[in-house]
């Protein structure tokens, strides 16, 4: 409630948002009355709080390269290690083994196996089975891997976009091997959007013109890694670094009017064409491996 700048009787003044104040201070921005207790100090004498808060809001916001205001500390990247790590503890609290969680019950209903996931009918699997890791070294390297990559472009992109680009890069991951992995094989980890993020920092140095030299060396080191050693999906990691990359394109090189649109609109067609994807496949499967209804 905003009281009379003058008391009763037209004697002295009084602070405008605290009438039972008498002061003689004025804010060099509206000229009214303040205590002491509603001004702030400015470049300028004092100003009210109301013209210090309409001062912040006339400011124009910073933002990134991706059209996101920066974020000063990351929350989701410790968020997703949390969820890793606590899935992992109860796969191997199921399995009643550290190095053998992959035998939890909660594992096999949440890892990707093209066949069994066409049959059930379980497309949530192509999320699930991105927060599975086989043993304890397979979730340290990833975990790791994602707060080394993670932390920087949570903060640059923002939480939203961060996000976008994640589960679009493990769902992208997920299609690839559905699409050409073999069908029995059960497929497990978060390296899929690691793959979209590393995806990530190559197309946002393009678009900052900066060199990328160390990005490339490492994406190819990784993928020698993922052809050579066995045991390695190399289809969900390159499924993962095409659906990250392509996000990212949509998202930097998105024009400046309408920007959020833009971002919307391009993460939503990715995700329309992978949608589109899976289901051909999840029918081509169903007449292959159940020609006769399952």
């Amino acid at each position: 409630m905003t009281a009379s700048s003058e008391q009763p009787g037209g004697v002295g003044l009084v602070c405008y948002r605290h009438g039972d104040r008498p002061t003689g201070l004025r804010c060099t921005r509206c000229d009214r009355p303040a205590c002491p207790q509603c001004l702030r100090e400015a470049s300028v004498g004092h100003q009210c709080v109301d013209c210090v808060q309409q001062g912040r809001r006339s400011i124009r916001q910073p933002v990134t390269a991706a059209g996101a205001r920066p974020v000063r500390q990351p929350v989701l990247v410790p968020a997703l290690i949390a969820v890793n790590v606590v899935v992992f503890g109860i796969t191997a609290l199921q399995a009643r083994s550290v190095i053998g969680n992959s035998q939890a019950p909660l594992f096999r209903e949440w890892a990707l196996q093209p066949i069994a996931t066409a049959v059930t009918g379980h497309w949530w699997q192509l999320f699930t089975s991105g927060f599975l890791h086989i043993g304890p070294l397979h979730l340290v390297v990833n975990m790791v891997s994602l707060w080394i990559i993670g932390r920087d472009l949570e903060q640059v992109f923002g939480r939203i976009r961060f996000i976008a680009i994640y589960l679009v890069s493990m769902v992208g991951g997920g299609v690839a091997v559905f699409l050409l992995g073999y069908p029995g094989q059960a497929v497990a980890g978060a390296s899929t959007a690691l793959y979209g993020l590393m995806g990530c920092i190559l197309v946002a140095m393009l678009r900052l013109k900066l060199n990328p030299r160390q990005i490339l060396i490492t994406i190819a080191f990784n993928v020698v890694i993922s052809v050579t050693l066995p045991g390695i999906s190399l289809l969900g990691h390159v499924g993962g670094l095409v659906a990250g990359t392509l996000a990212t394109i949509g998202i930097v090189y998105a024009p400046k009017d309408n920007r959020s649109l833009w971002q919307a609109g391009s993460i939503a067609a990715l995700v329309v064409l992978l949608s589109v994807l899976f289901v051909v496949r999840d029918q081509q499967l169903l007449e292959a491996y159940c020609p006769l209804g399952c």
